[in-house]
């Protein structure tokens, strides 16, 4: 993420948190902008691998927390991943994931013909859709040049 989307990003959450009368401590400063500048999907112990070289003391409990935290602000969303470990994504803009099965490598895809998929009516399981993202797996161009070196 370039400085100055990154500088929007951080002033907007400050009001945010004005405006919601949520606390804007430094530790939740420092752990959005990990997630911000680390755009590879990020596992929350990644998340605290950054804050930690930038932030000696904090806790990966905090970490952990305040992730969620963010999520449930639409700060950050989680980007939906087949392991059980949880992958944060900064970009909040409609756009998709290539996720690779044999390194679990997330790449971010923008695809309009994926935006104008048709959204199934849900209404009968009285379900609310909000959000569609697809979610594409395959084997990623190094892990691909490591099987073919290999072979």
């Amino acid at each position: 993420m370039d400085r100055e989307t990154k500088q929007t990003r951080m002033q907007a959450f400050e009001a945010q948190c004005r405006e919601q009368g949520v606390r804007l401590t430094f530790q939740r400063r420092v752990i959005l902008e990990a997630a911000l500048d680390l755009d590879d999907h990020p596992t929350a112990d990644r998340v605290f691998e950054t804050v930690a070289k930038r932030t000696p003391g904090v806790s990966r409990t905090t970490v952990y927390r305040t992730l969620e935290t963010l999520v449930r602000m639409d700060v950050i969303t989680k980007a939906p991943h087949p392991s059980s470990v949880a992958r944060y994504d900064p970009r909040l803009e409609t756009h998709h994931h290539l996720i690779c099965q044999h390194c679990d490598e997330v790449f971010d895809i923008s695809d309009a013909r994926l935006d104008a998929l048709p959204v199934p009516d849900t209404s009968a399981l009285g379900f609310e859709v909000l959000d569609v993202r697809v979610q594409i797996r395959g084997v990623c161009r190094r892990c691909r040049a490591s099987k073919e070196k290999t072979s």
